[in-house]
Formats: structure tokens, C-alpha cells, sequence
């Protein structure tokens, strides 16, 4: 991939560690090439469990908010994120939970007020390509990341138009929406890896069982160049994180790299035109003018 220092590529994630989890290699290859990186996270993170045994302290949870912060700006280094956006919105929690009741958690913020934020954001850091959380989240339906969905969408729609939003910066225009895909084709190859080498499968019936998208995906990145860096970005938040899960780190690391080593992506929205499938999430975008 050629030096390309005048794009840029926004994502749009719920909470810290959302970063790691979803699309960290695609990252990573585009920032190698010279792209600007701009992380966008709606909430702190301040309603998660502490899933490390090692983290789990009373001097820990006093500040479990501002080591989220730490731990997510070790992520951004080790993905290559040049900046950070942060919302300001109070983490939702799981769907009923007590966080679901606050008035300051995201899942609750007036939605032009959220909007307004995000196109704030885009018309600053004026990105190319906008990566966000997909319209179809039935195995995962947490408040936040259904919310990142819908404020994606609109700011999508809204950031281009003077008359949306005026206060909040001059209008940019980003050219594709992409939402991000756990494909079921990974799950399944990682389960019978964990079989073929012996190995007990953190993949239950209810995961494999569980409907796929992948006929929805266009866009499929090849990361094996960075195959490794989700799993460090993952590890970057202690709290959030047990190094001993079967499931980000169950199969040994020189077999786990070869395994399905893609991000997947559904391309949402485009103003380009653009041959699908594609390997490219800047496949169309030519030089632009006025960045």
C-alpha cells in the first residue's frame, strides 16, 4: 500500500477496549501506509467488571475510570491511533442493569445532543472512511454499542449539510460508512483449530449456533502483518482482560495468527464507487481536496 499521509480513517467505538477487539488490524495496516487514525470512544468504561483476577484490588476499582483511560491510551500506542475523541458519556452497562437508569450514561444522552457531538468530531479531524458498529447486533445488544450504531449513522448524514449542526464546525463530508463484522466463518475455524490441535474450545453450541452475517460482508482486510496486534492491544487493558481466557488467547500464538487473519467489514454507506468485494476500506477514494 502506497504512502497515503492525506487520508484519514475515523472509528467510532462504545467503550475502551472496543478498539482492541474490533477491527485493531485494519488499524494497524493503514497507519503503516501513513494514514491519520482517529479513535472516537462514546464512554469511559466506568460500568465494567474487573475480568482479571490480577487487577481485581480495592485500590484498583477507587480509580477503575481513570485506569480505563490509561489502559486505553496503552491500546492506541500499540494499535497506532494518532488521536483520541472522547464523547464524555457515562458507560450504559448491560441491558438491565442498574447503569441503565442514569441519567449521564450514553444509552440515555438526547440523540441530536450525541449526534452533535460526533459531527463535531468528523469536521475536525475530517476523515475519509467512518468504521462504527453494525444495524444487526442480536448477539451482542448492549445499550452503548446500539446507541454508537444510530449516532453514526445520522452524524454520517448530517456532517456534509451546513444547515445540520452549524455550531459545529465547517461541514466535511466522509466518503464510506463501513460497520464491523465478527464473521462466522472465524468463529468456526477457530473452534475446529482448538479441536484439530487438541485443545478445549471456548466456542459453545450457543456460539456456533449463533445466525452469521457473513453474506452481508463486502470488504475483507488481509491483516496477516498484524495478526499479532489485536492480542497486545487486548492485553493493554489489564482490567478488562484475563491473559489466562481461552478465548482471546486459548490457542497458541503461532497457530492463532494464521487463523482467518481478517477483519471484516459490511460497507454501509458509499459516495464513491467502488468494486465489491474489496480489500481496501479506501478502495474508491482518490485525493480529495480541502483536507
Amino acid at each position: 500500500m502506497p504512502e497515503v499521509p492525506d487520508r484519514c480513517v475515523m472509528t467510532v467505538h462504545a467503550h475502551p477496549d472496543d478498539e482492541a477487539s474490533k477491527g485493531a488490524g485494519t488499524i494497524a495496516k493503514v497507519k503503516a501506509a501513513g494514514t491519520k487514525t482517529v479513535l472516537v470512544c462514546c464512554t469511559g468504561g466506568e460500568a465494567g467488571d474487573i475480568l482479571n483476577p490480577a487487577m481485581d484490588d480495592e485500590e484498583v476499582r477507587a480509580r477503575l475510570p481513570e485506569v480505563r483511560m490509561e489502559e486505553l491510551a496503552a491500546s492506541m500506542e500499540v494499535i497506532g491511533y494518532d488521536e483520541l475523541v472522547l464523547l464524555g458519556y457515562r458507560d450504559s452497562g448491560m441491558p438491565d442493569s442498574e447503569h441503565n437508569l442514569n441519567p449521564d450514561c450514553f444509552a440515555n444522552a438526547p440523540l441530536d445532543e450525541a449526534v452533535g457531538r460526533l459531527v463535531t468530531a468528523i469536521r475536525e479531524h475530517r476523515p475519509d472512511v467512518l468504521i462504527t458498529y453494525g444495524d444487526d447486533q442480536r448477539g451482542y445488544p448492549h445499550p452503548d454499542h446500539l446507541r454508537v450504531h444510530e449516532i453514526s449513522v445520522e452524524a454520517f448524514e448530517a456532517t456534509g449539510d451546513p444547515d445540520r449542526f452549524p455550531e459545529a464546525g465547517e461541514p466535511w463530508q466522509p466518503l464510506k460508512l463501513y460497520y464491523t463484522v465478527w464473521a462466522k466463518a472465524r468463529i468456526i475455524a477457530m473452534h475446529e483449530k482448538f479441536l484439530e490441535l487438541g485443545l478445549e474450545s471456548p466456542y459453545s453450541k450457543e456460539w456456533l449456533d449463533r445466525e452469521g452475517q457473513d453474506e452481508r460482508i463486502t470488504t475483507r482486510i488481509d491483516i496477516s502483518d498484524h495478526a499479532d496486534v489485536r492480542g497486545k492491544a487486548l492485553l493493554a487493558h489489564r482490567t478488562q482482560i484475563d491473559p489466562a481466557s481461552p478465548f482471546w488467547f486459548g490457542l497458541p500464538p503461532e497457530e492463532a495468527r494464521l487463523v482467518h487473519p481478517y477483519d471484516e467489514y459490511v460497507l454501509a454507506r458509499s459516495l464513491v464507487d467502488t468494486d465489491l468485494p474489496e480489500d481496501d476500506v479506501f478502495a474508491g477514494i482518490g485525493d480529495r481536496v480541502g483536507r
